[in-house]
């Protein structure tokens, strides 16, 4: 019988993260069986990686396949103000001259079936069309998955860890109840992608654009692709964007008609596609693992995509969650503990990204913090690539709080983490900032 009829490991869901888990796992030859209940490639927003993923996708062998990819070259992002005004770029190659400050924005369909197709090529046993319905339990243990084919044929598979990599739908969240939403991150998001219009030239062609609306209560994204296409989406307050609002493509061209810095790059281009729309509510899980069981990429957590923050999150809770496995098979020790073992450092890395992004909806200028503290600079654009995961970045924190006007509180922190039985008390002990609600 084939070993891989008996996997040490089952993952749930074929993206980003659980590409990367089963991938690194194999790498050190851990029997693995993925399953993806969809078949790929497949449609997903989410298309721009910042510079940090370059560590794991080199850990992957994955930079091979993407210096040869047609995907756009990226090295920088640029800040749009509410007036029109743009920031200068912040050049990743600047901050840190290294083949890892030129990423790539990514079509995902093209970019997830390149992961995944990676993934089998370094032996894992990558099954799509399938879904996972449950899991099993030995008492409170997971022990493996019960999953259904598409033609309908019902399985039982064992394992000694599963990992859920199953993305919003978080299936063992959902099932353990361990999903808390952040109070202050309720966001929902309509986009759609244009032919034709404008990019800039030279090195800032591919470069990620942030563009505040005029009423400063949300913001745009302007992503230029391959094939001489943008992605371009407006995020704002879910009530404001949807509540009482027309269909969506009347929306979305409402709040591009209030953007004129938005409105000038896409006249010269034509909509190709219809539009779409998400809720972009974060959430985190209040564990990260359990006895036999773990959670990566948006099966743990979700956050706000302001600055391009998903695919990494993804990488390196994937990345980190193998490395616990690995050890963990090696020493017969699957608990929780080990499993999560990574959890607390993941989640001061998320922290911090939180914290920028909460500040940048509270009114935080780049432009007037980088005058003000031209020695952070690069500080600042460490954590815009995301090295996230060293202390030395909170460096940027008391300084900005400097200019917060009078009586402003500091962003509250959010929790991680917390026993499922006390989340709501620590939600209602969150003292929020005047004029926040959650």
């Amino acid at each position: 019988m084939n070993d891989m009829d008996h996997p040490e490991v089952v993952v749930i869901g074929g993206g980003p993260a659980g590409s990367t888990v089963s991938t690194l796992l194999a790498q050190q030859g851990v029997r693995v069986r993925l399953f993806e209940r969809e078949r790929f490639p497949r449609f997903h927003i989410g298309e721009s990686l910042i510079p940090e993923t370059y560590w794991v996708l080199e850990r992957l062998d994955m930079l091979p396949k993407m210096r040869k990819s047609r995907f756009q070259k990226k090295y920088s992002v640029q800040f749009v103000n509410g007036d029109g005004r743009l920031s200068a770029p912040f050049s990743f190659w600047d901050n840190r001259p290294h083949e890892c400050s030129q990423t790539w924005q990514v079509v995902r369909s093209e970019f997830d079936q390149m992961m995944l197709d990676n993934a089998r090529e370094h032996g894992v046993d990558v099954h799509e069309g399938v879904r996972v319905v449950d899991v099993l339990w030995d008492g409170n243990r997971a022990a493996g998955v019960a999953i259904r084919s598409s033609n309908g044929g019902d399985r039982e598979i064992r394992a000694k860890v599963v990992v859920d990599a199953s993305g919003q739908n978080g299936l063992l969240q959902n099932k353990l109840r361990l999903r808390v939403w952040d109070p202050v991150l309720n966001k929902g998001a309509i986009w759609t992608y244009f032919e034709g219009a404008h990019r800039d030239t030279g090195r800032d062609e591919g470069a990620t654009m942030v563009l505040q609306t005029a009423d400063r209560t949300g913001w745009f994204w302007y992503i230029p692709q391959h094939d001489n296409m943008v992605s371009v989406g407006v995020v704002k307050p879910y009530d404001a964007l949807f509540k009482g609002r027309g269909p969506f493509a009347q929306t979305f061209e409402d709040e591009v008609e209030r953007c004129p810095a938005v409105k000038q790059r896409v006249s010269c281009g034509r909509r190709v596609t219809g539009s779409f729309a998400t809720k972009d509510y974060s959430y985190r899980s209040t564990q990260v693992a359990g006895d036999g069981w773990v959670l990566i990429g948006d099966a743990f957590a979700f956050l706000d995509p302001l600055y391009s923050s998903g695919v990494l999150l993804a990488l390196r809770s994937g990345e980190m969650a193998a490395d616990a496995i690995v050890d963990g098979l090696a020493k017969g020790d699957t608990s929780a503990a080990q499993l999560g073992r990574w959890g607390p450092l993941f989640n001061r890395g998320v922290d911090r990204m939180r914290r920028l992004v909460c500040e940048y909806y509270d009114g935080f200028s780049f432009g007037n913090f980088v005058r003000r503290y031209p020695h952070l600079q690069g500080t600042v654009t460490d954590l815009l690539i995301g090295d996230l995961f060293t202390d030395r970045v909170d460096s940027v924190w008391q300084p900005m709080e400097s200019l917060y006007p009078p009586g402003k509180a500091p962003i509250p922190p959010w929790f991680a983490g917390t026993p499922a039985d006390q989340a709501a008390d620590k939600l209602t002990e969150l003292v929020l900032p005047e004029g926040r609600r959650p």
